[in-house]
C-alpha cells in the first residue's frame, strides 16, 4: 500500500477516489512510566517510555487505516494526516486519516 501526505503520487495517476479512510487507537499512561517521567522531569531529557508508546500508537492507527483502505480496494492512500487529542486525564487518541484511491502508472 502506497501512503503519501501529498495529493499526488509521483509516476502514478489517480483514476478513482474511494473516500476517506481512518484508523485510531486510544492509549493510557502507565503508572510505572509516570513515575519515571516524574523523575525525568527533574533532570530533563527524553521520556523514552512515552516516546515508544506514542510510536506504537501511530503504527496501530496506520495499520487500521490501511486495513480500511484495503477493504475498499484501494491501491494507495493520499493526504495522510495524524491528529492527537486528549480523551480524558491520562488517555490520548491517535487518529490517522487520508483519502483511499485507485491508481495506475502514468
Amino acid at each position: 500500500m502506497i501512503m503519501v501526505n501529498t495529493e499526488k503520487i509521483a509516476g502514478k495517476k489517480i483514476v478513482k477516489t474511494l473516500g476517506l479512510v481512518r484508523g485510531n487507537t486510544i492509549r493510557t499512561r502507565h503508572l510505572g512510566r509516570d513515575i519515571m517521567a516524574g523523575l525525568k522531569h527533574l533532570v530533563g531529557g527524553e521520556i523514552k517510555g512515552y516516546t515508544k508508546m506514542m510510536s506504537d500508537a501511530r503504527e496501530e492507527a496506520i495499520a487500521r487505516m490501511v486495513k480500511q483502505a484495503e477493504g475498499l480496494g484501494a491501491d494507495a492512500v493520499t493526504n495522510v494526516r495524524f491528529a492527537t487529542s486528549m480523551i480524558m486525564q491520562g488517555a490520548a487518541e491517535i487518529l490517522c486519516y487520508g483519502t483511499a484511491v485507485k491508481i495506475e502508472e502514468e
